[in-house]
């Protein structure tokens, strides 16, 4: 597969390919048998998500919901909630995406403003939600809400609830990216009518809820390989043409070495996962660290190919780095920014 393509693995969506991976048990490998996964650790979805994303394999179709939204229902929704989606999930009949960041909120999501009010019948939500991830190819949202108080409340009176994005209201208006994907979306809600039922967990308990949802979502090793593309063919290169220019060997060893060092410190957070834990400050330092290294690898490479003019370069792998040149500013923003992030880990280490 052309490096160009591989570029874009966990933002490349392929529904055919996706269920081919259902058909083969691929997915839902972490979610008990009885709810049709595999009844397997985290470890083996590390292992075949490592294999996917190297390779370059387009699974932004059920990425999402095999990631965190499966885990997140088998922890907090109903039994009928676990009977309906999860294995839909597995079957890569039902792809979800997150509602979490708000236009006018940066990443602050105690400040949301999105709200879901009580009825009769349920819930009417309104208002409206950015960066919702591949929200253009799937069934279902988790969103976090406002279910009662004020955007001034922070953390109290959020809740989540699943949203049917084929219902009455719902509109999505994809995004598009410098490299002219429609990645992300806006979606927006005007008198969506929910059932009871699309609360997850308890009313009030959606903070909590996200946090330990956001730990699935910072943990997997796709904070480290968006890049890998670039520093695969990159190094190819070298050894095709025997390059001995010891900047590039050093460089090459550099990158090659702090990989290694994050694909261990991924590794000892999917232990935590397996042990039932929510590393949520250990997630958030793996995600800053990773997103840094994926940005280092393309300005890195684009340095030293500049200043080597006579170092022959494939039109596949000038691609590669103009993608990924256009998309790398992103990489510290989906998933948390950077800010955020390190508001977090000041929290967990008790320096604020």
């Amino acid at each position: 597969m052309p490096a160009a393509l591989r570029a874009r693995s966990w933002m490349g969506t392929d529904i055919e390919f996706s269920r081919k991976l259902a058909q083969r048990g691929w997915l839902g490998l972490t979610i008990p048998q009885t709810h049709a996964g595999a009844g397997l650790d985290f470890f083996a979805r590390f292992v075949l998500s490592e294999e996917l994303l190297v390779a370059g394999a387009p699974v932004a179709a059920h990425w999402i919901a095999d990631r965190q939204s499966a885990p997140l229902i088998m922890r907090y929704g109903t039994p009928a909630q676990q009977d309906f989606y999860v294995p839909r999930i597995c079957r890569a009949e039902a792809f979800f995406c997150i509602g979490m960041s708000e236009p006018n909120s940066g990443s602050d999501l105690a400040s949301i403003r999105t709200r879901a009010q009580r009825t009769d019948r349920g819930w009417v939500l309104n208002g409206s939600k950015i960066w919702t991830t591949n929200a253009h190819h799937c069934h279902y949202m988790i969103a976090l809400v406002r279910t009662s108080g004020q955007s001034s409340d922070r953390h109290e009176g959020l809740s989540q609830l699943i949203v049917d994005l084929s219902k009455p209201g719902v509109r999505i208006r994809p995004i598009t990216d410098l490299a002219g994907d429609a990645h992300f979306n806006e979606v927006f809600f005007d008198q969506v009518e929910l059932d009871e039922a699309a609360l997850i967990g308890q009313e009030g308990q959606g903070w909590e809820q996200c946090t330990a949802e956001l730990a699935f979502e910072r943990s997997g090793p796709e904070r480290i390989y968006s890049s890998m593309a670039l520093l695969q063919g990159w190094a190819r290169a070298l050894k095709t043409q025997d390059c001995q220019d010891r900047e590039a060997l050093a460089l090459l060893g550099r990158l090659v070495a702090q990989m290694s060092t994050l694909r261990g410190m991924s590794m000892a957070v999917t232990e935590q996962l397996v042990a039932g834990k929510s590393p949520v400050v250990e997630a958030s330092v793996l995600k800053d660290f990773g997103t840094e290294f994926e940005q280092t690898v393309i300005c890195d490479i684009a340095q030293w190919l500049s200043a080597n003019p006579d170092f022959e370069v494939s039109d596949d792998l000038l691609q590669a780095m103009a993608y990924l040149e256009q998309m790398g500013a992103t990489f510290s923003l989906r998933g948390g920014t950077r800010e955020i992030l390190r508001g977090i880990i000041a929290r967990g280490l008790a320096l604020r």
